[in-house]
């Protein structure tokens, strides 16, 4: 077989390795006949020269806390990566690239979270895989400051990113940059694929800003390598020097050629996310020097170099082995904390710190929660908490909080500016890194603002905690803009997202409980600006109830009606109940903190909480009714939102929208009749 060597810089056996990775590429996405073959062309040299000779791993065990971390936010581009994670030895064979985008594959369209396989964070929708990735470089500063001694760099890695003109039109992508920059990121390397294409046609039709200097104003250190993309050369010097840059990210903007060698269809919009043809892979085969006749084929070479990764990873890894036992000896606490963190235990007993509200006060949820966080987080040393510029207002900084800033790793709080989107990817960056933890907040109004992330982390299962506070038209006077009525139905809609709206302020200790322990997907906590008053736990049922995610506060043996009701609006419920019940009427009040957690429960435990002999139901929820028929049945009355906000005092805008008590008893009678 003759190869011709194209690549300054690699080797005849390297560069066979590189056009393997192509023609896995093309031929998965033919074979599916779905896909983006054209990226993975451009980028193969680039890919094959980071994955071989410059990034740090271990595909015996892709676990591997000290493991550079790699992340294809070019996500359209996957088979690219599936192809390298093959070749390199982690758990994925020829069968899995030939099964490309089919059902149960281990190789999806995108890549999904999948750390054991070798994928890092879910990317595809453009810009999250790039934001994420800041999340993930602030882990590995924090966690190195936290961990780290002198003589043992028990935490040092780098993270690198191929990103896509799509991922830097992605406004996310830029909010997420101009944080790194600020942040002095120097652990992360982005390749920019700068391959002048998109789905519409050559990038110029709407993307003609000069990236380098946009980069440079963030605070990157900017290289430009300009060609083919196949000068390696020049490529591994760019690479040399940002890995040893300090006190900046660095972008290296590698011009490249989507579907290079394909004598038709390169540097054409065609390529970009559609199949290239039989006709079209057989000219290219024979361009270098490849058997068309053949079908996704592997010369013998290619896996026998490229699967020198398991035992430079091992060695790397057993050197790191040997490293932690001796840190273990001069640093046993640290070690302990190190391993409990990555077991997922937390450090203390959280039954034991939570604080506990006295019933006849009256309490902000929000406010609640600020407690909550000033009593625990001392406690938590690994729990990074945040606001997207409303500190104040979120009460996520906790009394001993300082800042994570360039010049102060050990800061356990972030600032991340008006950026609700790149705030939300970030975290979810920050909650993959396997030890640390992250939190944020802002209003519950932008989560709007955060949802492809929110999403992203609920589809991969991030143990990401997002807070949102201000969660009603009970903020008030900022009027509708700022007044959620929809947002709280749209998180419910989310699959694997657990969304808490505590009733009262020991709820929201309890919500904040469940979280902290919850490993498995993200939490979203909805908190009031208002003031609420403090249920009596002893005249009614316990807030630690709120893990069932739904319960009885006042119960009845033969109820008339169900008063159901979540956060704000429990305490409406109560009441009511205690008025009807003067008129002789049996109110079971029950608070619904967690709709997710309710539905978990057996049948028998809900039907004790929501008796199907009991039709008479009223919801009360100052948000819009979609998900409440499911509880209310066919006689039940919403009592809520119909329309956006108004600008007026919270008191008047419950009012105003009969979210009130007379309401209430109302709604329950018509209900029972």
């Amino acid at each position: 077989m003759s190869v011709s060597k194209k690549n300054p810089g690699l080797s005849e056996l390297d560069e066979l390795c590189v056009q393997t990775i192509r023609f896995l590429s093309v031929e998965a996405v033919q074979k599916a006949n779905s896909g983006h073959p054209g990226m993975p062309m451009g980028m193969a040299p680039a890919a094959y020269v980071l994955w071989t000779k410059h990034m740090k791993y271990n595909p015996a065990n892709p676990r591997w806390h000290n493991r550079d971390r790699f992340v294809l936010s070019a996500g359209h581009g996957s088979v690219l990566l599936y192809s390298l994670l093959y070749l390199t030895g982690y758990d994925l064979s020829l069968n899995d690239l030939k099964n490309f985008r089919q059902w149960g594959s281990k190789t999806p369209g995108h890549p999904e979270y999948d750390p054991q396989r070798g994928v890092e964070v879910t990317t595809g929708p453009l810009g999250q895989g790039i934001s994420n990735a800041v999340g993930m470089a602030i882990a590995e500063k924090f966690l190195a400051n936290y961990f780290n001694r002198d003589g043992f760099p028990i935490i040092d890695y780098k993270v690198y990113v191929i990103a896509s003109d799509g991922d830097l039109q992605e406004g996310v992508a830029s909010e997420a940059s101009s944080l790194a920059g600020h942040l002095g990121l120097d652990n992360l390397i982005v390749v920019y694929d700068d391959n002048h294409i998109s789905i519409d046609g050559d990038t110029d039709l709407a993307f003609t800003e000069d990236r380098a200097k946009r980069y440079e104003a963030y605070g990157w250190n900017v290289q430009v390598v300009e060609g083919d993309g196949n000068d390696m050369a020049a490529f591994e010097k760019a690479l040399e020097n940002a890995k040893n840059e300090k006190g900046r990210p660095s972008i290296i903007k590698l011009r490249t050629h989507i579907a290079f060698g394909s004598p038709n269809k390169q540097d054409t919009a065609e390529s970009h996310g559609a199949p290239l043809g039989d006709d079209e892979i057989r000219l290219i085969k024979e361009r270098f020097g490849w058997d068309p006749e053949k079908s996704f084929h592997v010369p013998e070479k290619v896996p026998a170099h490229m699967r020198q990764a398991v035992d430079k990873g091992a060695e790397a890894e057993a050197a790191w082995n040997k490293m932690f036992e001796k840190y273990t000896k001069a640093y046993p606490e640290l070690a302990q904390q190190f391993r409990d963190a990555a077991a997922g235990k937390l450090p203390v007993n959280l039954n034991e710190i939570l604080p506990k509200f006295e019933a006849g006060s009256s309490v902000a949820t929000r406010k609640a929660s600020g407690k909550v966080l000033d009593a625990v987080m001392p406690k938590l040393p690994l729990v990074l908490g945040g606001s997207a510029d409303l500190t104040p207002s979120n009460n996520t900084k906790f009394a001993e909080a300082k800042a994570f800033q360039k010049d102060a790793r050990h800061g356990r709080y972030i600032h991340y500016g008006i950026r609700e989107h790149a705030m939300a990817a970030i975290m979810n960056g920050i909650s993959v890194s396997g030890l640390a933890r992250a939190y944020g907040g802002t209003f519950l109004v932008f989560s709007d603002y955060m949802r492809p992330a929110i999403r992203v982390a609920a589809m991969s299962k991030y143990p990401t905690i997002f807070v949102f506070t201000h969660d009603s038209v009970g903020i008030g006077e900022d009027g509708p803009t700022h007044q959620p009525v929809e947002q709280l139905a749209a998180l419910r809609t989310m699959p694997n997202l657990l969304v808490f709206r505590p009733a009262d302020a020991n709820e929201t200790a309890q919500a904040w409980k469940f979280a902290l322990e919850h490993r498995d997907g993200p939490v979203a906590l909805l908190l009031t600006r208002q003031a609420l008053p403090v249920i009596d736990q002893d005249k009614h049922s316990s807030a630690a109830n709120l893990s069932k995610g739904a319960y009885v506060l006042v119960g009845a043996d033969k109820p008339d009606v169900l008063l159901l009701a979540s956060g704000s609006e429990v305490s409406v419920a109560l009441e009511a109940a205690e008025k009807l019940a003067a008129e002789k009427i049996a109110a079971q009040v029950v608070s619904m903190p967690c709709w997710e957690l309710f539905e978990e429960q057996d049948k028998k435990y809900r039907d004790s909480v929501i008796p199907p002999s009991v039709k008479a139901r009223v919801g009360i929820e100052a948000g819009v009714e979609q998900g409440w028929w499911k509880w209310l049945g066919d006689k039940g009355v919403f009592i809520g939102m119909s329309s956006f906000g108004a600008s007026a005092p919270g008191k008047v805008c419950f009012e105003k929208f009969g979210i009130t008590v007379e309401k209430t008893i109302k709604a329950a009678k018509k209900a029972m009749t």
